[in-house]
């Protein structure tokens, strides 16, 4: 079973319920320590610039940095969890108040993807999963929706099979959302993208 790295943010953690097993590795970026305190998770990394959780934690397990830098925390998050070889990512508390930390986290799911990883970022509503090049499959009760869109691009021959509104070889764009408001008819269903990537939320 492939290793996981949770990196947990200041963001809406009201989806946070992940277990931590002897083979993962928990990053806590700034504020997301404190959630992690409360729920008696101990992260093996805390990163960050602190200024969300208020003050610099002590140990020889915390990276500090500057406020003024041109990553967000979560991004250089994913990317210590890349450079330590993880392939496997899973993003909490990187969605709910600022948009435009939302949106920041949705671009650094698309770095990871394009950098080999399989990430996927959960809150209490919905879970994002950024794909490049490959193929992927879904599941969902009956009659609940999930949407697919391209970014970071256009994303060729794409494919959506077993689902109520099915797809072939389809050039999805970004500036198009053709792909909004699918349907789960009680099976499996897969996406495919043969050259770019997509943003799937279910």
């Amino acid at each position: 079973m492939e290793k996981t790295c949770y990196i947990v943010g200041a963001g809406d953690n009201s989806g946070t319920n992940f277990l931590k097993t002897e083979n993962d590795y928990v990053i806590a970026a700034d504020g997301g320590l404190s959630v992690l305190e409360k729920k008696h998770i101990m992260p093996d990394l805390i990163m960050g610039d602190f200024d969300s959780l208020g003050y610099v934690p002590a140990g020889n397990h915390v990276i500090r940095h500057e406020v003024m830098k041109n990553d967000t925390d979560m991004m250089l998050a994913v990317k210590k969890a890349l450079d330590m070889g993880y392939k496997n990512i899973k993003l909490y508390g990187a969605t709910g108040g600022r948009v435009d930390h939302t949106i920041s986290n949705i671009q650094t799911m698309l770095f990871a993807s394009r950098n080999g990883a399989s990430i996927e970022m959960i809150d209490s509503v919905n879970r994002y999963r950024v794909i490049t090049d490959e193929k992927i499959s879904i599941n969902g009760k009956c009659k609940n929706v999930f949407s697919v869109f391209a970014i970071g691009g256009a994303a060729h021959k794409v494919s959506i099979t077993d689902a109520m509104y099915p797809l072939h070889d389809f050039e999805l764009l970004p500036d198009n959302p053709t792909g909004t408001s699918n349907v789960f008819v009680g099976k499996e269903v897969e996406i495919s993208v043969e050259r770019g990537s997509l943003l799937i939320i279910m």
